[in-house]
């Protein structure tokens, strides 16, 4: 293509350049010197959008870098010293307090809290961590004070392996190659043997000033067979369709996104904040007789009231959202991790974990309970007055839009997986739910991506949808990256498309409108070829000039921009 471009440029330009200071010559013959200018021009453009591209890829990861707290509490000779996070060595005993972020990875050797790993698994609820137990740099450690042993520090740690994952795919991500630069492996060789062979013959038999009629003839093959209606064919489609994309909340960065969307066989879904809703609420309330599900409810409220937990802001929500009398309780005692306890009316009030109850000797049993958590539910149960009145079962509600959106990809065919670092339970039931019969659990981001690579490898063309750090790699490596709008800036600048208005509804619908781009892609470039095969044999020959050469290209370029304005009729049903 750029040998095609070089041709032509140089070829009206110097033939202007010749007709300016000869006129005479050349029979006072037209000037060109806008076709190089306006070549040219279109040209740099393109360079500079993909150069823009490239330098917003790069600010994001400097972003992710941001994540990691500064500075780490370092226990050296017997006393707390305040140290930069990259002085930190392997070894060193490191103190984490609540609220702060663990500045490297490590193993807890003393304490017990709960971590929020959103940043590692994307699930909202904090874990569980004692003694022995590893953890992430970068996470949050939301209760007890921790003393962790560094293991991984620099380079080694998770978040710069993130940060290296997400460069290694974007690095290894073949380029696509355009329909334009096929064609033009053949179509270039072609033109300019034409182009030789015209000067020749007509040099070798022209009875009259051969030099001019050679010249005349081979600039006309050369300008008509000028890549404009070539060049516009891809960019013009595109254009179109990433302009119809974003009317409809689809952002293509890309602009082979649009093309590479269309041959997808297989589509990875994120399950937290993508498939569900990623916040948890309440899915059930299960009083024991005779109280009722409100009372329930009012009680577990007034002692989740100041509860800065998942779970407790949760249940306090939804009881506010029926109207309930949310009186906090008196004599409030949090257990991180376990539950909370007070007293109401003067009765002893404990909701929390099964566990927990039964630490303050309040017995629980029920096949309910059982049924409940097989189906990968959390469980909050709550006790008045030394006894059982039920519990609240708590899960990540999948969006509205999922169930249609999965049903709409599996109608066209394709191949849709579920992948998430929850556990086995729950995402065998948000699986069922959604409608996706293959699901992967309980996996890291070096799992998605490997994931990604298997599938790339095995022959199918692989589209990730995440909204999250941890899936910030896979979606760099997958053929098209998309990510959800309401989530992280990371995922946002490393997918290929983002989903504006957070509806999975707009994966089929980009799919659909990557493939209606790519067929008037097609359609550009036959418009486009079929003029230079009409055009290139009468400039041979010698009945075409210069200027209608020049006219030629450029009603060719006219029909190409009108076929690609034609493609926003044809793409506003994408349902």
């Amino acid at each position: 293509m750029d040998v095609l471009v070089s041709v032509g440029i140089s070829a009206a330009y110097f033939y202007s350049m010749f007709v300016t200071f000869f006129p005479s010559f050349f029979d006072g013959g037209k000037l060109f010197f806008e076709t190089p200018a306006l070549l040219i021009s279109f040209i740099r453009c393109g360079k500079w959008l993909e150069a823009k591209a490239r330098h917003s890829a790069n600010k994001a990861l400097e972003k992710l870098l941001h994540l990691q707290a500064p500075s780490a509490v370092v226990i050296e000779d017997g006393k707390e010293t305040i140290v930069p996070v990259p002085q930190v060595e392997v070894g060193q005993i490191v103190i984490v307090r609540p609220g702060e972020k663990i500045p490297v990875d490590g193993v807890i050797i003393e304490g017990d809290s709960e971590v929020d790993e959103s940043l590692v698994t994307g699930e909202s609820v904090p874990v569980e961590k004692k003694s022995g137990d590893e953890v992430v740099g970068a996470t949050i450690n939301t209760s007890g004070a921790l003393r962790i042993r560094a293991t991984k520090v620099g380079r080694d740690a998770f978040l710069a392996q993130m940060v290296k994952m997400v460069k290694d795919a974007q690095a290894d991500k073949p380029p696509i190659q355009r329909f334009a630069d096929r064609v033009s492996n053949y179509f270039v060789p072609v033109v300019l043997l034409i182009a030789a062979s015209t000067f020749v013959v007509w040099l070798l038999t022209a009875s009259a000033i051969p030099l001019v009629k050679a010249l005349s003839a081979a600039v006309a093959v050369a300008v008509i067979a000028c890549p404009c209606a070539l060049g516009l064919a891809t960019p013009t489609a595109i254009a179109v369709g990433s302009a119809i994309g974003l009317s409809r909340g689809i952002l293509f960065k890309k602009a082979t996104s649009l093309e590479i969307i269309s041959f997808v066989d297989t589509v990875l879904m994120d399950k937290t904040g993508t498939i569900t809703a990623g916040k948890l609420s309440v899915a059930e309330v299960v009083p024991e007789p005779p109280h009722s599900a409100a009372q329930l409810l009012s009680l577990a409220a007034s002692a989740e009231h100041y509860s800065t937990h998942p779970l407790a802001n949760a249940i306090v929500r939804f009881a506010m959202s029926k109207g309930l009398d949310v009186q906090p309780a008196e004599q409030i005692h949090e257990v991180k991790g376990f539950g909370i306890k007070g007293t109401r009316d003067s009765k002893k009030l404990v909701v929390g974990s099964r566990k927990f109850l039964e630490s303050e000797n309040v017995r629980v049993s029920g096949s309910r309970y059982d049924d409940l958590l097989s189906l990968g539910k959390s469980l909050v149960y709550v006790a008045f007055d030394s006894k059982l009145i039920g519990a609240i079962a708590l899960a990540d509600q999948i969006k509205n839009s999922s169930v249609e959106a999965i049903a709409r990809l599996r109608k066209l065919g394709l191949n849709v997986v579920m992948v998430t670092g929850d556990n086995s339970v729950v995402a065998k039931r948000v699986a069922a739910e959604a409608g996706i019969s293959d699901y992967r659990a309980e996996i890291l981001p070096q799992d998605k991506i490997n994931l990604v690579r298997e599938l790339s490898q095995a022959g199918h063309k692989v589209a990730m949808v995440g909204d999250g750090i941890n899936d910030a790699p896979a979606l760099a490596a997958a053929d098209v990256g998309i990510a959800i709008g309401s989530g992280t800036d990371v995922a946002k600048e490393t997918g290929d498309v983002v989903l504006v208005k957070d509806d999975l509804r707009d994966v089929p619908r980009s799919i659909l409108l990557g493939g209606r781009t790519l067929r008037k892609v097609k359609q550009n470039l036959f418009w486009a070829l079929f003029y230079n095969s009409l055009g290139i044999p009468l400039a041979a020959l010698g009945k075409i000039q210069p200027e209608w050469a020049g006219l030629a290209m450029a009603l060719s370029s006219i029909s190409v921009v009108t076929n690609s304005l034609v493609l926003r009729r044809s793409a506003r049903n994408l349902d």
